[in-house]
Parts: C-alpha cells; sequence; structure tokens
C-alpha cells in the first residue's frame, strides 16, 4: 500500500516522492514490521548516491564552463544550413551528451531552449523538434556513466545480474533510435531533407555559421576527461564513480570550472527521489510485500507475454511519473520473484523491457523532459496543442513499448 500511494502521489504531484517514501520505509518498517531504525537505514543505497553525485557532478562542472556548449556549436556547423538536417543533429547531439554522462533530464535542459527556438525560426514543427530531441536523449540515457544507466545496472546488481551494462544500453539505444528517427521521417523530416539550403539561418544564427569562439584551455581539459572517463569506465572496467571524482577534483584544483557553481546547479530532487524509492523498495524485500506486488504482475503475465505486459505497466506508470526515481526501482526488484512465478523467463529481457517500457514514453509533456521542451517552444507556437500532441505521443508509445519489447525481447530473441 505505500508503494502504490507513493506510485500515485508521484503521478498527480510536484511532491518529492524520495521524502514520502522514506517516511513511509520508517512508519511501515518501525511502526508495523517491528524493525530497528538502523534496519531500517540500512536500506538506504549509499554506493548509489556517491555514484550519482560523482557523476552529476563532474557533468554540472562541464556544462557550468561552458564545454557542452562549445560542443553543440560545432557541431550544428554539420547542418550547413539545410533544414532538414537541423532536427538529426540535435537527435545525435542530445544521444552523444545522454551517453557521455549528463542523462536525458540534463542534456534536454540544456538544448531544449536552443533547439526549440531554432526550430520556431526555420519553419520545423514544434512537435518534431520535441520527439526527436527527447528521443536522442532517451536513446543514450542508460549508458553505465548516465544518471539512469548508473540507477539501472545498481539495481540489476542488488538482485545478483551483472556484467549486462553493454546490453541494457545498447538495447535501449536500438530501439529509441528507431522511435526517434522513424518519428522524425512520418512527422514531416523527409520534406525537411528535400528543401534547399536556407540563407536566412546563415544571417541570423551563430550556431550554423560557426562563429562561435574557440575553446579554451579550461574547455579543452574538460574535453581530455570526459575522454579519459568514458575510456577508464569501458575499456579499464574502473568503477564510474570513482573516476568521476577523481575527474571532478582534476578540474576543481586546476580551477577549470567554478566548484560552487557546479554544486548548485547539481539535481538534488532527483537524487533524493532515487534514493528515497530504493529505501521503501528495500523494507518491501525484506517484509514480503514485494513478493506480494509480483504475485499481482503474474496474474496479467505468461512466459511468453510477460515482456510486453511489465513494459506496458511500466511504460504507462512512467508517463505521469519518473522513470529512473519511480518505476525502475519499483520493477526491476521484482525481476527474480517473477520468473519463479512465471516458471521461467529471461531476466535481462525482462529489465530491458522494463528499462525501455519507461523510457520509451518520456517525451510526455507530464515527464521532466517533455515538460522542458514545452517550456522552451518558440513564441510561434501554440503550446496547448503542442502539449496535446506529446501527450498523445507519449501514450501512444507505452502500447508502442509493449509491442516493441513482446516482439525484440520476446519472438526474436526465440527465432534466433
Amino acid at each position: 500500500m505505500a508503494l502504490v500511494v507513493a506510485i500515485v502521489i508521484s503521478c498527480v504531484s510536484r511532491f518529492n516522492v524520495g521524502l514520502l517514501s522514506i517516511a513511509f520505509a520508517f512508519l511501515v518498517g518501525v511502526v508495523f514490521g517491528k524493525m530497528s531504525v538502523a534496519e531500517v537505514m540500512a536500506g538506504f543505497p549509499s554506493g548509489l548516491f556517491l555514484t550519482l553525485i560523482g557523476v552529476m557532478f563532474f557533468f554540472s562542472q562541464a556544462t557550468v564552463n561552458g564545454t557542452l556548449d562549445k560542443l553543440t556549436q560545432s557541431s550544428l556547423k554539420l547542418a550547413r544550413g539545410r533544414v532538414g538536417m537541423i532536427p538529426v543533429i540535435f537527435f545525435f547531439i542530445s544521444l552523444v551528451f545522454s551517453s557521455i554522462g549528463p542523462g536525458a533530464i540534463a542534456t534536454v535542459a540544456f538544448l531544449a531552449p536552443v533547439a526549440m527556438n531554432l526550430a520556431g525560426r526555420v519553419g520545423i514543427s514544434g512537435f518534431l523538434m520535441a520527439i526527436v530531441l527527447c528521443s536522442g536523449a532517451n536513446a543514450g540515457t542508460l549508458s553505465p556513466i548516465a544518471p539512469s544507466g548508473v540507477i539501472a545496472n545498481n539495481l540489476m546488481a542488488r538482485i545478483h545480474i551483472t556484467g549486462q551494462e553493454s546490453a541494457i544500453y545498447l538495447n535501449n539505444l536500438y530501439i529509441e533510435s528507431i522511435v526517434g528517427l522513424g518519428g522524425y521521417f512520418i512527422l514531416g523530416g523527409y520534406q525537411l531533407l528535400t528543401r534547399p539550403p536556407a540563407k536566412g539561418i546563415n544571417e541570423e544564427n551563430a550556431f550554423l555559421l560557426g562563429r562561435a569562439e574557440p575553446m579554451t584551455w579550461n574547455q579543452k581539459l574538460t574535453v581530455a576527461l570526459i575522454a579519459l572517463l568514458i575510456a577508464a569506465v569501458v575499456l579499464l572496467k574502473i568503477d564510474v564513480a570513482m573516476g568521476a571524482f577523481v575527474a571532478a577534483a582534476v578540474l576543481t584544483l586546476t580551477r577549470a570550472s567554478e566548484e560552487q557553481a557546479a554544486m548548485k546547479a547539481l539535481p538534488w530532487n532527483v537524487i533524493v527521489m532515487v534514493c528515497g524509492v530504493i529505501v521503501l523498495i528495500s523494507i518491501l524485500e525484506k517484509k514480503g510485500g514485494l513478493d506480494l506486488f509480483i504475485t499481482g504482475l503474474a496474474k496479467f503475465a505468461t512466459k511468453t507475454s510477460v515482456n510486453g505486459v511489465i513494459a506496458f505497466v511500466a511504460g504507462l506508470i512512467s508517463v505521469y511519473s519518473s522513470s529512473a526515481g519511480v518505476v525502475m526501482p519499483a520493477f526491476i526488484p521484482t525481476i527474480p520473484g517473477l520468473i519463479a512465478k512465471l516458471g521461467g523467463g529471461d531476466a535481462i529481457a525482462i529489465a530491458g523491457s522494463i528499462s525501455v517500457g519507461a523510457m520509451i514514453v518520456d517525451t510526455s509533456p507530464l515527464s521532466t523532459t517533455g515538460a522542458l521542451c514545452i517550456a522552451s517552444a518558440a513564441a510561434s507556437e501554440d503550446r496547448r496543442a503542442l502539449f496535446n500532441k506529446m501527450l498523445a505521443w507519449g501514450l501512444s508509445m507505452s502500447v508502442v513499448g509493449a509491442l516493441v519489447c513482446w516482439v525484440f525481447f520476446g519472438l526474436l530473441s526465440k527465432a534466433s
């Protein structure tokens, strides 16, 4: 009941569900479960907390010192005035930025003001740009060094599933890329590609002219550290938290970024939300509540349909709630019990279905990334119409995600 109430409140209000979940954890654990305060506090994911702080702080430094801004400007020069290439370039910029560490929310928060304003100026549909931008960010958000990827992999490690970081990231990347670029062509991308280069862009927009100042020494150092962090994590299997803290320390000691500004820019509400929900989930695990939740899920699924069913349920909740903060912490711990109840199943496929189902709907205007796009829409854009279109798209993605996961993780994997 506590978990259901927390999820519902996260869907209908802006109250930080992490704070509520910690309160519920103490109430359920100490008052009803006769646990000690220390036992309840033991459920706090200290390792995940440090990882999120390290990764988010380092990329907050990269934002504050202007490194990500310079990378964006350099990338947009590739459009060379061709309107149809602008959304495609933004898709890949958001994919790369989200993958290298900031994650989907920070990436969209950084890019949406530029992308949505530019769309309005050159005649690109705000709806098309929002879908492309959010899909690109969501495609990269399960990277092993991005916050959502860190959360997913940490949750999977708690149920003894390890070594699947690349599979979780790439499966989501493939599916989100198909949806995002498919949406680009469905929503008018082909017509944009056939338009001739627009001289007006070159006259009005410094991004496409490439008039940006060259990178400073501080920014070059930041780019080098980002590259080293990625190489260390992917090739040398260095712990991402340790690597991020070392990189952040280098930027601080060399004064390549303003430490106080970067610390203030940290999304503390997201960190509290994720860690708080995990504390409540740990109580459910210890007191049998999770088994009850699993039994309810198992009534609606079979070994054949479980990937599609769990993707649909995760997606439907994620339309109104946080994917990384609520949906994944609530659903990933159910995997072993769900497989036992169903008499079989592929843990990696179910984990992939939960992650894809939750992420694919995050173009909804009720999610943070979708809301950022609407808030950044050009003055000429009808925000109410944009809201309705994005809500319809987000809701439809819960069905699309279910079908894709059923086919991709179920039928195709069995055929191979």
